[in-house]
């Protein structure tokens, strides 16, 4: 089918276009119009001058133009319309035929495909069964999993286990909260789940409250027992010193027979610091246990709350560590010292424990920064209580408890020289203390003493009071019962000096300081020089004492030497010093002052006895016709006395003391002696006289003789000595050559101890008309003498050196 194509119109401006202006009006709009312009401005235009008619006149006008132009292209196109129609017609009859032929089409196919698309729906149905059926089966297979981790849950948690119980919550979180089909499981598990956590949360934290409550009084017991088996401990170190003391002063005696063996520390007595799993441990620390600790961790590590409760722990013991550090006012120090310590010490141990073993639960710095604090409490507590203490022992008590607490401390890393420093600081007030206290009872002990000798009925008594201060002068076990040569005075001053070697060498001890002998000898001196040597010097000096008395106090002078020989051995032993070393170092007996008063004491109480029987040479007859054979009365007297004391002084005094104290008795009777005839009751002598007083001197002489057994002879010949100065007066007066006296040589040899002033005076009252030289002196009226010429120069000699 053809259809002819005809150029479209184009619209052109009226052709006869006038001069007037309606007519160019007309064009222009008919212009804009054709090209689709906005025809606003006419009608603006139009309206403003009042000519809308003509508006309207000229769109009317367009229009007929137009409709002309449409129905001369409607006569242009008709016969292509009239073709088309017909072309339709014979298209609807091709349709009818198609119709029908697919109208028996549907129906022979429909017939042909209706069983199968009965089946197609069966299968359909079958398979929507089946996937309903499937998931059925796998909700079903959640319901049973999530019931069973439900149910596992609710055993665990009724079970107390509450890690397994998280574990549970934690996997239904995971599996099923998201999954579960049931909106109504998974309301109840949105709302149950935080409830559990927060319910084990709350039961962990109760639990590991009591855990605090419970450690406090397990740590006590901790530092209790600890400190317990490190005071074993030292014990075990002590006892083992003992026996190698024993086997050195065994070896320095030369026994080498004896056997002796150092038995080994057995490795079970020592206190276990090994690691535990399980937060126990042996040898009576059962009951420390920390399994509600690490499951209070573990289960806030598993709820991701580790830090919140490491936080947590460190501020409740430290709270609980501060607390340990109030001191009651209401129970005095000295009671309640070891519970004080104990609890801080327990503290501690439990810290290094979890520390080694708790992971992450508090750190090395942390425990340290805790053990400063706690060991600058404890040295302000002992530096206050320390300040107020005035008895030793006490000082002592805690002090030991103190040392006893470093050393269970240090083996667990703690620094503690800090806390022996204190007690260095206070050695000076705690011996100044016990010096007081010996003084106190060195003072009762002399006050108690009546100065006779001690008597000891049995061997322990023996033992106790002579072997353990080795004060026996023979290895002999003597008979009892047993006078000893002392009184007890020195057993028991003893007992009190060794108490005072043994409680400064136990305060010196375990204080960080190894070689603290010169420390403790230091004291020991001040002891025996001040304390022991003033008190015997006040009793000596305010006591009115008698010779029995008297000499049994400078009988215990010489004991004491003894004792003083073994208190520096026995603080050397104590603190760890070879003998050799305090035998080279020996010094000078500290009692030197108190022996020398004690010796005065007795020669002054002697010679006053003395004094008594010398008084009788007032009855010597001066002017005797025959000189006496046997002595005079007063000579026999003092003889009589001194066999006397020398019999009782020999069981009681050391020979030495005995030679001392005879030499000073026996020097004072030459002296009286000399002071008789040289004092004014004594006018003139003659010859038979002097003879006489030579016969009382060769009596003395001879009585220092017979002591000879006692002594050596060097020692009896001192004892002559002693009556050197009346011997050589009367060898003098009895010599035919008495110008030798002039004779420095014959002087020196024979009258060294003479005066002479004394031989002017002396020789001057000698009157005795004899044939001797000195019988110039008093003969008058007589043929004097050619030998009283030389005896007269002598004389005037001595006077003009006078």
């Amino acid at each position: 089918m053809q259809s002819a194509t005809k150029p479209r119109r184009k619209v052109a401006a009226a052709a006869d276009g006038g001069d007037s202006a309606d007519k160019q009006d007309q064009l222009l709009l008919s212009s804009a119009i054709c090209n689709n312009e906005d025809l606003g401005p006419f009608i603006r235009r139009a309206f403003t001058s009042g000519k809308p008619d003509s508006l309207l006149h000229h769109l009317r006008h367009f229009a007929r133009a137009k409709e002309s132009e449409i129905e001369e292209v409607c006569k242009a196109h008709y016969q292509d319309f009239i073709l088309a129609v017909d072309d339709l017609r014979s298209l609807l009859s091709d349709v009818d035929s198609l119709k029908s032929a697919l109208s028996r089409s549907n129906s022979t196919l429909q017939s042909v495909a209706l069983p199968l698309l009965n089946s197609l729906d069966a299968f359909l149905e079958a398979r929507t069964v089946s996937a309903n059926i499937d998931l059925a089966l796998a909700s079903v297979a959640s319901c049973i999993g999530l019931m069973d981790l439900c149910s596992r849950a609710n055993l665990h948690l009724s079970g107390g286990n509450f890690y397994m119980a998280l574990k549970c919550v934690d996997a239904l979180e995971a599996q099923f909260l998201d999954k579960t089909p049931s909106s109504t499981v998974r309301i109840m598990l949105e709302k149950k789940i935080p409830e559990i956590r927060s319910y084990i949360e709350r039961k962990v934290s109760k639990e590991f409250g009591d855990w605090l409550v419970e450690i406090r009084v397990v740590s006590r017991n901790l530092g209790q027992l600890a400190i317990g088996q490190a005071s074993a401990a030292r014990q075990r170190e002590e006892d083992l010193r003992i026996k190698q003391r024993q086997a050195e002063e065994q070896s320095r005696l030369s026994l080498r027979d004896c056997v002796y063996a150092l038995q080994e520390e057995d490795d079970d007595d020592v206190l276990s610091v090994g690691s535990e799993s399980d937060g126990k441990s042996e040898n009576g620390f059962s009951s420390f246990d920390l399994t509600a600790l690490y499951r209070a961790y573990h289960i806030h590590q598993t709820l991701g709350l580790e830090d919140r409760f490491k936080q947590y722990y460190f501020e409740n013991r430290k709270l609980q560590l501060t607390s340990d550090f109030q001191v009651s006012s209401m129970t005095p120090f000295l009671e309640s010292h070891q519970t004080f310590f104990a609890q801080i010490a327990g503290f501690f141990i439990v810290e290094d424990r979890i520390m080694r073993t708790g992971g992450s639960l508090i750190s090395k710095m942390e425990v340290e920064n805790l053990w400063e604090t706690a060991v600058s409490k404890m040295c302000s507590v002992l530096e206050d209580q320390f300040s107020r203490m005035q008895t030793a022992n006490h000082l002592l008590l805690i002090k030991d408890y103190v040392s006893l607490l470093g050393v269970t401390l240090r083996r667990y890393g703690y620094l503690v020289d800090s806390l022996l420093d204190v007690l260095s600081k206070h050695r000076d007030k705690y011996h100044e203390l016990l010096l007081s206290d010996c003084r106190k009872q060195i003072t009762e002990a002399l006050a108690a003493d009546k100065f006779d000798q001690m008597l000891m009925r049995k061997e322990y008594e023996y033992s106790m009071n002579v072997l353990s201060f080795q004060l026996q002068a023979s290895d002999i076990v003597p008979a009892f019962p047993y006078v000893a040569p002392f009184s007890s005075t020195v057993p028991d001053c003893c007992r009190i000096v060794r108490s005072f070697i043994e409680d400064s060498v136990s305060f010196l001890s375990y204080g960080g300081q190894l070689d603290f002998y010169d420390v403790v000898k230091k004291y020991l001196d001040r002891l025996l020089g001040e304390v022991l040597d003033g008190a015997l010097l006040k009793i000596i000096n305010t006591s009115s004492l008698g010779v029995s008395q008297a000499m049994q106090i400078a009988a215990n002078m010489a004991v004491f030497e003894r004792a003083c020989d073994f208190f520096s051995r026995h603080a050397a032993q104590l603190s760890g010093v070879p003998l050799r070393v305090v035998e080279r170092s020996r010094r000078q007996f500290p009692l030197i002052k108190c022996r020398a008063a004690a010796e005065e004491m007795l020669s002054g109480l002697l010679k006053q006895k003395v004094d008594g029987f010398m008084s009788l040479i007032e009855n010597v007859n001066w002017m005797a016709d025959d000189p006496p054979q046997s002595g005079n009365e007063y000579v026999n007297e003092v003889i009589i006395y001194l066999e006397t004391l020398v019999s009782t002084a020999q069981q009681i005094l050391p020979a030495n003391v005995l030679k001392r104290v005879l030499q000073d008795v026996l020097s004072h009777i030459s002296e009286l002696i000399i002071g008789a005839l040289f004092g004014e009751s004594v006018k003139r002598f003659n010859v038979n006289a002097i003879m006489g007083i030579d016969v009382d001197v060769r009596l003395l002489e001879s009585f220092a003789d017979n002591q000879a057994p006692l002594f050596s002879e060097e020692e009896a010949n001192q004892l002559k000595t002693a009556l050197a100065e009346s011997r050589q007066m009367i060898n003098l007066l009895l010599s035919n050559h008495p110008e030798n006296f002039l004779n420095p040589v014959i002087r020196e040899r024979s009258y060294n101890n003479l005066d002479y002033r004394k031989v002017v005076t002396i020789s001057e009252k000698l009157r005795d008309p004899s044939e001797r030289y000195f019988s110039s002196f008093t003969t008058r009226g007589t043929k004097q003498n050619p030998k009283k010429k030389s005896l007269d120069a002598l004389i005037r000699r001595l006077k003009d050196v006078n």
